[in-house]
């Protein structure tokens, strides 16, 4: 950490709990203190004093198309000029939920929101009003923002800090959570049986990334799809992180499946603050000022975050788009085990399509259970080590990495050795001191 970054933490302490503004920043997971990042540029980003990175974090995922994409300024620039928020409708917004809609094949009725924890939130609000029920099922390991009855054995920040249950979530709600394993159909029945007859909705991440990347078996999905419907419960796809980042049509049009409901967010922003909702057009009705349903927000469908979000997905519309990023994502993947068993270090490498994860000391992880055994203290000096050599990964070992289509593939070449490097290195300090 630079001396101008130690200093920017210091007075961010004073003012901000923990200095920052979302816990996994804070590099708790990893040791040491955070650097605060100025300005970013392709799959660059460089900090406050002045040094430059390869980011794979990518802001967490939406920026598929790398930082400060000439198409996206030009986009938000134009739409400045026009305004910041009308609190009205904008044409724009028509634009945005129409490529929605014709992209991902579930989706027939979109909202748009301001993050995808407002996603989920007003996804289960309407799928509990349309069944008339009131219990949810999810899975361990899987995080779908802050919502109260949501934060119960959530994934990615609230796993690294250990606080599956947060205080501050009334008892009561958490009761009308049922939690299932992932990829473990068995677990599922048995929170079917227990919830009964008033199962309202079953929300999923189609592919986890905040327990780390974890792929669902051949069949899982599926499964999941069939047994909701024969129980009259809704399936909802929560893609804020996979939506637009596996695929034109997202998880989904990948699996070829078509929930009830689908949240979404990061990439539909373009690097801006955005979320939505959709799915079938008679459980969205249900949604005022058509149907009794409330939801609301003043700066939802904010002219600035659709426009960001149009240029993006109209980029991403263009041919073999996708495929440069599986080659690319492959390329790392390859190069990254290999380095790690040329040098002796354990690793399983999850990965599908742009989004990976390295878990340390595991032969494989397919749920919370087998990503809670993994060697945190060498995902630590792996990401140390990488920070060294001029490469960002994210700061906590159950968060997905990603490829930008900015990286090119000198990039990944860099960064594999630079991986070579610093499995070395740790393959030294366990021969030194006789620890994993």
């Amino acid at each position: 950490m630079g001396e101008i970054s130690r200093k920017l933490f210091s007075e961010a302490r004073r003012v901000i709990p923990g200095g920052v503004n979302s816990p996994v920043r804070a590099w708790k997971a990893v040791g040491g203190e955070p650097v605060f990042l100025q300005r970013g540029r392709g799959c660059h980003v460089t900090d406050a004093d002045g040094r430059t990175y390869t980011d794979y974090v990518c802001s967490w995922g939406p920026l598929i198309l790398g930082h400060a994409h000439p198409s996206v300024l030009r986009a938000v620039q134009d739409a400045l000029r026009d305004g910041t928020s009308f609190g009205a409708p904008t044409a724009r917004e028509i634009e945005l939920a129409q490529k929605i809609v014709g992209a991902v094949p579930s989706v027939r009725s979109v909202r748009l929101v301001n993050s995808g924890t407002e996603a989920t939130m007003s996804a289960l609000r309407l799928a509990r009003a349309f069944t008339g029920r009131t219990k949810v099922l999810k899975f361990a390991g899987c995080y779908h923002g802050h919502v109260d009855s949501l934060l119960v054995a959530a994934g990615s920040g609230a796993m690294t800090f250990g606080v599956p249950e947060s205080p501050g979530v009334p008892e009561v709600l958490a009761r009308e959570t049922l939690v299932a394993r992932f990829n473990d159909l068995e677990s599922v029945d048995r929170c079917f049986e227990e919830a009964g007859s008033d199962l309202a909705a079953v929300i999923v991440e189609p592919v986890p990334a905040n327990m780390g990347v974890v792929p669902p078996e051949p069949g899982f999905l599926e499964k999941l799809q069939e047994r909701t419907r024969a129980r009259g419960a809704l399936l909802i796809f929560d893609e804020v992180v996979t939506g637009f980042r596996l695929g034109w049509g997202g998880a989904q049009g990948r699996f070829g499946l078509e929930p009830d409901l689908t949240c979404l967010g990061k990439i539909i922003g373009g690097g801006l603050p955005v979320g939505a909702f959709g799915g079938r057009r008679d459980v969205m009705a249900q949604l005022a000022p058509v149907g009794p349903v409330y939801q609301a927000g003043t700066l939802s469908g904010n002219p600035l975050s659709v426009a960001a979000g149009i240029a993006t997905l109209r980029a991403l519309e263009q041919p073999r788009v996708y495929d440069q990023l599986e080659e690319l994502s492959a390329r790392l993947e390859q190069g990254l085990r290999g380095a790690a068993r040329e040098e002796g270090v354990p690793v399983c490498i999850n990965r599908f399509g742009s989004m990976f994860t390295v878990f340390f000391g595991v032969d494989r992880v397919r749920n919370a259970d087998d990503a809670a055994k993994a060697d945190t203290r060498a995902y630590a000096r792996f990401f140390r080590g990488m920070l060294e050599r001029g490469f960002y990964f994210p700061p906590s070992q159950f968060e997905a990495a990603f490829v930008s289509l900015a990286h090119s593939a000198d990039e990944i070449e860099l960064t594999i050795r630079a991986a070579r490097d610093t499995f070395a290195e740790m393959r030294r300090e366990v021969t030194r001191d006789g620890t994993a």
